[in-house]
């Protein structure tokens, strides 16, 4: 008989547990299963009060009985999920699916894995805590709620197959109106103006001293008339300001500011920083990543001081604990921190290692003194008019924790204005300045910056709105869902002036830049806008960010036993579910039509709105005279075209095609837009264009170089043919080579040689390939 069982999620968090218990014990790894069950197979009784059911299927029965068998022979089941609300669902679901003996099973947590943390957590068992239960339950139950009645009404009302959720539908709200809020934005104009003087030293040398007027100009004409009176004016230091400064190193990482710092210094996405801390804990080489906690154990802290006097010496090191200031922070996590701090390098791929010693790096330096500066500020009087130059400065007097890490931030416009110079050269008030060069140069106010992951989360965080664990699932699915799409777009060109002052003459210049540019932004699609009009209007409590915000502290109050977690949802419930069931009766369908006006050639009126494949043009409207007439021409939107954006000029250009561009191997040409982008046809064959063709002028030589390269790529992909059985080939597809039958493909057996494969092997292979499942369409 087994004496301890020891159930974890995966099989890398296993192994590694493996290393420190001894032969007594024995670690499954099964309950990524259960985790599966948990979230697939469970049910809400809302008939009864809420309560849970359970409904195992078929390819999980086997999973749930070789467990049973497991916690059977075994003395003690030792629990042993994650320490936050979903790993104590997780142990209670274990327990109910699985029947398990309350008296042998023992709940133990730990946020590091490392032989001290589980040792300490097997000597100190607890019981399952039922509020984390009843808190993750309401979250999951909320949800679906939300998710399960709200979807209806949109598949109804506005499009087939699309989704609502409590967070992922606040999080597009968000995006949507940023991206609103740019398309609304004008740019206005000023005139910053900026000078650098040659100061001459004791040594004779001439040093330059950058300074800028702190006003700026509205227009040309003022900045001009501020360059005269500069042409024989005197300048002059009226005042030296020195002051010392420091910088305060950041917090250790939570979830959230992990995310952040990944995606902007390493480039990761949300879902990708979650994947790699995931395989950095299960290994053992961090603590736990979903947690809203800045605190780091004594352990930590005296492991910290003792690396950094060793390596950089006493001055360099400042212990600091630092408390976490949200009210509404889960259960007292440790921030996420390396689970050995004296190893400052580890073992594994190139993104684990990258994010190990970003962690590494930000916890080190959490425990470190301040950087010391000291600030300079100069003040330059100019002889003939009231306006006054400022010369800022800044010396770095002690790096501290400048010395290992800085923190980056989301300057998203590029609006660092580098005006300051590092060392500000000997000067004293009073000393005369030579004007070497003065610029005013025309700038532009900025449009509020799209959101990329990294600052999403910033704003779910500030706004109260998900927590940890969710961030990550949310952003994801609003892309999955193709609400928001997540790209690189190119910027646009814009000429702006400069005027400049040198040897007491003006000159004027023009000059081009590219702005707007935008890299792994967050764009809403038009489906996301549309979606997110019909919520607002029909659902607006649910989109309201205190509404999203108050649940999570509801949630909070259940995790702590204040509130009763089937009392909150029922009162919910009963004024949501009117909302729906009105939706459903009285609202009309909303497909985000918007009428562009009439055809100048036949007066039809042209529209635009969300059609079955997407957002497409309308020429024309549906009528029922029965001879044809009434029949609408539909055309779809190109890329970087939106429904709220297009014009009428541009949705006529769009019945320009299919248009033919002439004759191939005596068969026509000709390129369209269809579903899946432009493509030619030539002889019923379909040929997509590449990414720098225009469908409206593409030419038939290009048409043609494309046609004979898809022929040459099909000739290349066929390696056998059977002159018994036509229909019977086999192909080198994207995956490797294939058998083609009678419009359908078969795998080959691993280590089967193509090329040698007869018409009786193939036949072979068809016949033992059992038929796929029809796939049941949802009602």
């Amino acid at each position: 008989m087994q004496e301890n069982l020891v159930i974890v999620e995966s099989p890398a968090k296993a192994r590694t547990i493996e290393k420190f218990l001894g032969p007594d014990f024995l670690v499954t790894s099964s309950m990524g299963h259960i985790r599966d069950l948990e979230k697939k197979d469970f049910g809400i009784d809302i008939e009864n009060n809420f309560e849970p059911k359970y409904v195992v299927s078929s390819d999980k029965k086997k999973i749930v009985s070789e467990l049973k068998k497991l916690s059977k022979e075994a003395k003690t089941v030792w629990i042993a999920s994650d320490e936050d609300r979903e790993g104590e669902a997780i142990a209670w679901h274990l327990i109910k699916v699985l029947k398990l003996d309350e008296a042998k099973t023992k709940r133990i947590v730990f946020h590091e894995i490392t032989k001290d943390a589980i040792m300490k957590a097997i000597e100190s068992p607890r019981s399952l805590d039922q509020n984390l239960v009843n808190a993750q339950q309401a979250r999951r139950v909320l949800d679906r709620i939300v998710g399960f009645e709200v979807s209806p009404v949109l598949w109804k009302k506005v499009k087939p197959a699309l989704s609502a959720g409590r967070v992922q539908s606040v999080a597009v709200r968000l995006i949507v109106e940023r991206e609103r809020d740019i398309r609304d934005f004008t740019s206005t104009s000023t005139y910053r103006t900026t000078a650098t003087f040659l100061v001459t030293e004791n040594t004779g040398k001439a040093s330059e001293l950058k300074a800028e007027l702190p006003k700026r100009f509205s227009t040309k004409s003022e900045a001009l008339a501020f360059m005269e009176k500069c042409k024989d004016a005197e300048f002059s230091i009226s005042d030296i300001v020195k002051r010392p400064g420091k910088r305060t190193p950041a917090q250790p990482f939570t979830t959230s500011t992990l995310q952040q710092e990944a995606s902007r210094k390493l480039g990761f996405s949300v879902s990708q920083t979650m994947a790699v801390a995931q395989r950095l804990y299960e290994a053992g080489k961090i603590t736990y990543m979903r947690t809203d906690s800045v605190n780091l154990s004594g352990l930590a802290l005296n492991t910290a001081k003792k690396k950094i006097t060793d390596t950089l010496g006493e001055k360099y090191v400042k212990t600091r604990q630092y408390k976490t200031k949200s009210k509404s922070a889960q259960e007292a996590h440790e921030a996420i921190r390396p689970t050995y701090i004296d190893q400052e390098n580890i073992e594994g791929s190139a993104q684990e290692k990258r994010l190990y010693e970003l962690i590494w790096k930000r916890t080190i330096a959490s425990q470190m003194a301040d950087a010391k500066l000291e600030k300079t500020t100069v003040t330059i009087d100019i002889s003939t008019t009231s306006e006054k130059f400022t010369a800022s400065g800044e010396v770095l007097v002690f790096d501290g924790f400048l010395k290992v890490y800085i923190e980056s931030s989301d300057d998203e416009n590029g609006n660092g204005n580098g005006t300051g110079q590092g060392i500000i050269p000997p000067v004293k008030v009073g000393n005369q300045l030579r004007l070497n060069q003065m610029v005013a140069t025309e700038r532009f106010t900025a449009k509020p910056p799209r959101y990329t992951e990294a600052s999403l989360v910033r704003k779910l965080e500030e706004l109260g709105i998900g927590r940890p664990s969710t961030y990550a699932p949310t952003i994801t699915t609003i892309q999955n869902r193709e609400y928001v799409v997540k790209e690189d777009r190119p910027g646009l060109q814009r000429s702006f002036t400069s005027i400049s002052l040198k040897n007491n003459q003006i000159s004027e210049n023009q000059h081009s830049e590219i702005t707007g540019a935008e890299k792994a932004k967050l764009f809403p699609t038009d489906i996301g806008m549309v979606v997110n009009d019909f919520l607002l209007k029909h659902f607006d409590h649910i989109m309201d960010f205190n509404f999203t915000a108050n649940v999570e502290k509801e949630f909070d109050d259940i995790a702590i036993g204040k509130k009763v977690w089937n009392d909150m949802i029922q009162k919910f419930y009963s004024p949501f579910h009117g909302r729906v069931e009105t939706a459903l009766q009285t609202t009309d369908n909303s497909r985000g039509e918007r009428i562009l006006g009439n055809d100048p050639d036949s007066g039809k009126q042209v529209s635009v709105k969300i059609g079955r494949f997407g957002p497409i043009v309308q020429l024309g409207e549906t009528t029922t005279n029965g001879d044809g007439e009434g029949k609408p021409q539909f055309a779809g939107l190109r890329t970087g075209q939106h429904l709220e954006t297009i014009t009428l000029e541009e949705a006529l250009e769009l019945f320009k095609l299919p248009r033919e561009l002439g004759d191939y191997e005596g068969k026509k040409v000709t390129v369209a837009i269809g579903r899946f982008g432009p493509y030619v046809r030539h002889d019923n064959k379909f040929v997509s264009l590449e990414k720098e063709d225009d469908p409206f002028t593409v030419t038939l030589e290009k048409a043609v170089i494309l046609i004979e390269a898809k022929k040459e790529k099909d000739r290349k992909a066929v390696i056998k043919v059977f002159d018994n059985e036509p229909e019977l080939k086999i192909l080198d597809g994207r995956w490797g080579p294939y058998i083609s039958y009678k419009k359908k493909n078969y795998k080959l057996p691993k280590n089967t040689k193509a090329e040698e494969l007869g018409y009786e092997d193939c036949m072979k292979i068809i016949e033992s390939t059992p038929a796929t499942k029809k796939s049941r369409k949802r009602k």
